[in-house]
Order: structure tokens, then C-alpha cells, then sequence
């Protein structure tokens, strides 16, 4: 038996997708957790990192809609892709910021969205930044918070190399 059959015949599914949708959703409200009961202030790369995870959570959502479908599927696997591995690189960015703090290297003063969506005006609870990238105010398992992001950002992209592997298997 094909051992990566049940996971083609897996993300043909709604609940495969639902399952990623719950998982940023869990992630977000983590987010707002920290941001609005521990009162720990998001900094522009913290928006930008919770944009790139609602980015997967569209893509769920697309991937959702029609999964039997071979262009919902494929589309959902590119925004996942696409997201997940600018998420990636913005953890990545933050992490630095954190490890390697300089005058001369640091993140930007305030949130730069496209002027067609200003999140942090619509939804300023949510994506507004008023706190400092290279300030490091939490730590689980000595991993501050853009570093957990890159493990959640890289396992992403682990699982979806393995969802479009799977896709090319076939049942013996």
C-alpha cells in the first residue's frame, strides 16, 4: 500500500482544509491573546507575520470551498505555499532583528498596507503596531515569539510539501 495515498485522498476533503483553517485560527487568537490579556504590544513584523498566517487561512478557505476540485485544490496549495513561505522569511527578518538589534537595522515605524486595504484603519484592534521588533518580551522553551514563528511558518511548509507529494501518488 501506497503510504502516502490517504493523505491524497485526505485533501480531497473539506475537513482536511477546515483542519489548516482551524489551526490559524487558533494561531490568531493566540495572537490577540498576547496582544489584548497579556497586554504584550505587536510590533509592525508581528502584523505583517499575522497577515502572512491569515494568508494560509484564505487559502484554506479557497481550498475549502471545492476540495475535490483540481484547480480549488491547486489554488489552495499555492496561497498556502505563497503565504507560508513569506511568513517564513518575515519570522526570519524579525528573529534577526531580535538576536542582532542595530541602529541601523530595523523594522519599519509603522505598518505599510496597500492604500485598497488599510487593515490597521479598519481593524486597528487586530493590525495596529505600537510595539518594538527588537524588544524580546516572551519566551516559551527559550524560543521568543518570532522563532516559534518559524517553526509554525517552516511546519507549514513541511506539511504542504508532503500534501502536494501525496497528490501524485496513486492507490496500488
Amino acid at each position: 500500500m501506497n503510504i502516502l495515498y490517504p493523505l491524497n485522498t485526505f485533501s480531497r476533503q473539506r475537513k482536511a482544509w477546515l483542519l489548516l483553517l482551524l489551526c490559524i485560527i487558533i494561531f490568531e487568537s493566540c495572537a490577540l491573546f498576547f496582544q489584548h490579556v497579556m497586554l504584550l504590544a505587536p510590533c509592525v513584523m508581528c502584523i505583517y507575520e499575522r497577515i502572512a498566517m491569515l494568508g494560509i487561512g484564505l487559502a484554506a478557505i479557497v481550498g475549502a470551498i471545492a476540495p475535490q476540485n483540481p484547480v480549488f485544490r491547486w489554488v489552495g496549495f499555492a496561497g498556502w505555499g505563497i503565504a507560508a513561505i513569506k511568513g517564513l522569511t518575515l519570522a526570519l527578518q524579525h528573529v534577526e532583528f531580535q538576536l542582532h538589534p542595530s541602529p541601523f537595522h530595523t523594522c519599519d515605524l509603522f505598518v505599510t498596507l496597500p492604500s485598497w486595504m488599510p487593515l490597521n484603519e479598519w481593524m486597528p484592534w487586530m493590525f495596529q503596531s505600537y510595539g518594538d521588533c527588537s524588544e524580546i518580551v516572551w519566551q516559551f522553551l527559550t524560543l521568543s515569539m518570532p522563532q516559534w514563528l518559524v517553526v509554525i511558518f517552516a511546519g507549514n511548509l513541511v506539511a504542504l510539501a508532503i500534501m502536494i507529494v501525496a497528490q501524485f501518488s496513486k492507490q496500488r
